[in-house]
């Protein structure tokens, strides 16, 4: 196991810099996609919604890697990949707090009423940084 330091949660947390998350399809092949990034506990979490490719994958593979780098140093970057865990608890309230840090709105904008929103935490095995003191 592994763990965010403090530099590296700031980084993902205070941020709005989009993150690639990547899963794994039932084949195995990777299967990439942008998420606005969170971080709860000392765990980067992102938003998605039921039904979805993202918590599809991660259902049956829960493993799953972030990768989030700074749009103004490409050589600044933190990547954290480990299993993830699914869960509706927060995710409504989650969403909302993304919107914020992302779009500067209170609520979600896109919000469905036929969608369910999933919180997923990626327990991080393996964290590897760059542009960072410690």
């Amino acid at each position: 196991m592994s763990e965010l330091k403090q530099q590296q949660k700031q980084f993902l947390e205070d941020n709005p810099y989009v993150g690639v998350v990547t899963t794994l399809r039932q084949d195995g092949s990777p299967h990439s996609t942008i998420v606005w990034v969170d971080v709860e506990n000392g765990k980067p979490s992102f938003n998605t919604a039921l039904g979805r490719a993202k918590p599809n994958h991660l259902q049956r593979d829960p493993r799953a890697s972030l990768l989030v780098v700074d749009p103004n140093d490409s050589y600044r970057w933190v990547a954290v990949s480990g299993h993830a865990e699914l869960t509706e608890d927060g995710a409504d309230a989650q969403i909302d707090k993304l919107a914020k840090k992302y779009l500067g709105k209170d609520e979600y904008p896109w919000r469905k009423a036929t969608e369910t929103r999933v919180k997923v935490l990626i327990d991080p095995e393996k964290v590897d940084a760059s542009g960072f003191d410690n």
